[in-house]
């Protein structure tokens, strides 16, 4: 159980009661006479995230009053009540009321209470919920550990989370579920056939990796997760500017949120075959790092002309897409920060989502939207394709002229899938710039709820 919920119900419990600009007038008339005047005292109008603690008699509060969006309004955040642990006095609290989603209402307030304490003295949650009816807490107790295992680690910094320290914390969680774990380090990565994860990463004195670990009955469907380890992207020869590279440390973004879905995976015993991969390298300058106008080998077979060295994590999924596909898994997913461009057009909140799956599409834009996990369909665009094309090798990792830039992303590892019954990517940002409702500022987890509720639906 999530320490937030903890020991609540030992403590002496304040009521939250929901209202909204809707209900507010007759929400008022109920309240007891001190407290009605006390809330029109204070001109609270119950626009939404609107907090109210009411006094008792004594002096103590005896209730909380907090305005959620109006039902069915065009900005309503299911997450409103994630802003609650940053406005509560510590104490144990309940809901009085049920909120527009008892269950996200839930999961919103846990993950608004998470702080990132690595390097800080940690806290014991000042702010506890008793938990209420009608959930499965240990569903949400398990997405709530997932998101957190996802926020630590794209938070590390990367001196202490580089391909070494992602690999083990690989392999922890391999270990605890029963895993069968490997990882193929250094050149052993060109004996073994991955040059383009070896191209990107020997820049580095961190050597670079392929983390490999499968669970599940052989006989059950497979489902692979591919995620984008790239544990410092400098941008290579093809350097950064330092603010381009000042959050870099969330490049392993897309490594991070597939450890936190084959958490969930494992952990609800979910009747897959799962495989996860993560091509874990620091992309970094010295004399030997790949230069623009390179051409390295794929694992698939194409030749890759490097346009430009900082678009590195299309390569190092490049390779570990062609392992994946090599056993024609069911459905493959790869998660990855990969593009700007997926940032202009779409905002760090909203995540693009490629598949040529009508029925996949659609039932990840449902889950997504169920799950408060935005995620928005791209296309992979036939004519866009060509745009790969290279004079001297059989593809360019980064094609010139600045258009669709995402798109161009996806329609490179398209390249690598062919086996794969069901492929779909995903071009994540990873990172909450600013602090919304139960999503603090700093590393994100994106989409991995909302595929994990598509896969409880279907491998439940």
């Amino acid at each position: 159980m999530h320490p937030v919920f903890e020991t609540a119900a030992s403590l002496s419990v304040t009521p939250i009661s929901f209202v909204s600009k809707a209900n507010w007038e007759t929400a008022c008339a109920a309240l007891p006479d001190h407290a009605r005047q006390f809330a029109k005292a204070n001109g609270y109008a119950a626009k939404p995230g609107d907090y109210l603690a009411l006094p008792s008699p004594t002096g103590g509060i005896e209730q909380v009053i907090f305005a959620l969006d109006d039902l069915g309004g065009k900005s309503r955040d299911p997450f409103r009540v994630g802003q609650l642990p940053k406005l509560l006095p510590p104490g144990a609290y309940r809901f009085a009321n049920a909120p527009h989603d008892l269950r996200l209402a839930t999961l919103a307030f846990a993950l608004g209470s998470y702080k990132f304490d690595r390097y800080r003295k940690a806290e014991a949650p000042l702010v506890r919920l008793l938990p209420p009816e009608g959930i499965d807490l240990d569903d949400v107790s398990r997405v709530i550990e997932a998101v957190t295992l996802a926020r630590d680690l794209i938070n590390t910094p990367a001196n202490d989370m580089g391909p070494e320290q992602l690999a083990a914390a690989a392999r922890e969680l391999a270990e605890r579920f029963g895993a069968s774990f490997s990882c193929t380090v250094g050149d052993d990565l060109l004996a073994q056939n991955f040059p383009l994860i070896h191209a990107v990463g020997k820049a580095s004195d961190r050597a670079p990796r392929l983390i490999d670990f499968s669970w599940g009955d052989a006989a059950h469907p497979k489902v692979t997760l591919v995620g984008k380890g790239v544990c410092f992207d400098s941008g290579g020869l093809d350097l950064k500017p330092s603010s381009g590279m000042l959050i870099m440390k969330k490049d392993m973004g897309g490594a991070a949120n597939v450890l936190a879905l084959a958490l969930l995976i494992m952990d609800a015993k979910l009747k897959v075959r799962l495989r996860v991969l993560i091509p874990a390298v620091e992309n970094a300058v010295a004399g030997n790092a790949m230069r623009p106008l390179d051409i390295y080998p794929s694992r698939k077979g194409p030749t890759v002309e490097i346009g430009n060295t900082d678009a590195e994590g299309r390569l190092v999924l490049a390779d570990a897409l062609a392992l994946a596909d090599e056993e024609a898994p069911e459905l493959l997913i790869d998660l990855g920060t990969l593009t700007g461009a997926a940032r202009v057009a779409l905002g760090p909140d909203l995540p693009p989502f490629y598949t040529d799956d009508e029925t996949l599409a659609l039932d990840v834009a449902r889950c997504a939207k169920a799950e408060n996990d935005p995620l928005w369909r791209l296309p992979l665009w036939p004519p866009y394709d060509s745009w790969l094309d290279s004079k001297v090798a059989t593809l360019n990792n980064a094609p010139s002229g600045g258009f669709a830039g995402s798109i161009t992303c996806a329609l490179f590892l398209q390249r690598f899938v062919e086996a794969a019954t069901s492929w779909l990517h995903v071009d994540i940002y990873g990172w909450t710039p600013t602090a919304k409702p139960g999503r603090p500022e700093g590393g994100e987890c994106q989409a991995a709820r909302a595929i994990y509720k598509l896969l409880s639906q279907r491998y439940g």
